[in-house]
């Protein structure tokens, strides 16, 4: 049953990874669109394409090299040790996440307020003081899971009034794992932390925020397990609607973008394969995340082709991106955590560590 559940799974990642070479045009295509597009169906997108032998030969191209890549790492996979030894390294590297967060969210948060956006730029609200104080203190780790739960607050407001805020969906997911985990080490508020626990001291004797925060962590702190859930969740949903709203549902004016920057120049396929191929990575590789299969293979796609993008649009915001760097990057070290399937492959294939042996 498991090896059926591997193949499965397999399959589902061998699809996903299919359209990796179009993924330049995965970037939100209203940071970088210079005008309108016509108005396309998907019914009409995905005639165009598939009826062309060049975009055939592609996508068969491009599935057939997946699937022998998936299928021959299976194959080898019991024999390297490199993997398990990748693993270990990560887990070394946990208590690290929040500041990497922190770093991801605290810095495009000062440039958003800086810059006179608000959350994304296509949202022209000037909250200069609120972002960049918000911004800062995020990237000092002071008071670090109230700042957090203020700006996700403020974000989900925003979002009633202004739905192109769901451009910067990956802030909920960034800014409710910063609620669970805190500032972390290194920040501002484990050092005062330590002096105000720490006995004799001056600070410790006066300080009456700490007792309340402990109170508090203490809460919160049993919840801190599915920080893995919460950003993998998060970023697939927002995948998912980059994909499969922003370039299947409105492929006329993503086809304006590969037009723009003459992608077709790059890989001779028609723009409506380009569309085609970004929109389905993007929603393979979120219902991916979101069921936690390979994740971490996932998010180091993710990775790979935000980083195609940077280079292949020049006017992309870089600034607006760090968020879902960092964010695959957290899930890159934590793997899919508690609740994701890979739990329920074998361990040698999934993300996730073996059991632990009678003799260990």
């Amino acid at each position: 049953m498991r090896s059926t559940i591997g193949r499965a799974a397999a399959t589902v990642l061998a699809a996903a990874g299919v359209l990796a070479a179009s993924g330049q045009v995965r970037a939100h295509v209203d940071y970088v669109r210079s005008g309108p597009g016509e108005v396309v169906s998907v019914v009409e997108l995905l005639v165009e394409t598939f009826s062309d032998p060049l975009n055939l030969a592609f996508f068969g191209a491009g599935g057939a090299g997946v699937v022998a890549f998936v299928g021959g790492y299976l194959h080898a996979r019991p024999q390297l040790r490199d993997i398990d030894v990748l693993r270990e390294t990560l887990e070394g590297y946990r208590d690290l996440v929040p500041w990497m967060l922190r770093l991801a969210l605290g810095l495009p948060l000062v440039g958003a307020g800086f810059a006179g956006y608000f959350f994304s730029p296509v949202v022209r609200v000037e909250m200069r003081v609120f972002q960049v104080a918000v911004g800062f203190l995020l990237l000092f780790g002071l008071a670090t899971r109230f700042v957090a739960a203020v700006g996700l607050l403020a974000y989900l407001v925003g979002l009633a009034f202004e739905p192109r805020l769901l451009l910067a969906l990956e802030y909920v997911p960034g800014l409710a794992a910063i609620v669970l985990l805190g500032g972390g080490r290194p920040s501002a508020d484990n050092m005062l932390h330590r002096v105000a626990s720490a006995d004799g001291t001056v600070y410790g004797s006066v300080d009456p925020v700490h007792p309340a925060a402990a109170w508090f962590d203490a809460r919160v702190d049993p919840y801190e397990r599915y920080v893995p859930t919460v950003l993998r969740v998060g970023v697939g949903v927002s995948f998912v609607y980059l994909g499969g709203v922003q370039k299947l549902l409105q492929a006329g004016e993503a086809m304006v973008v590969v037009e723009q920057y003459n992608l077709e120049a790059l890989l001779p396929i028609t723009a409506e394969a380009w569309v085609v191929g970004a929109g389905l990575t993007e929603l393979l590789l979120g219902v991916i995340l979101i069921l936690g299969l390979f994740t971490r293979g996932a998010a180091a796609l993710s990775f790979v082709m935000f980083t195609l993008t940077l280079f292949a649009l020049a006017d992309d915001p870089v600034l607006a991106h760090i968020p879902l760097f960092g964010l695959v990057s957290a899930i890159f070290t934590l793997g899919g955590g508690p609740l994701a399937l890979d739990n329920r492959l074998p361990a040698f294939v999934a993300d996730r560590r073996p059991p632990a042996s009678p003799a260990d």
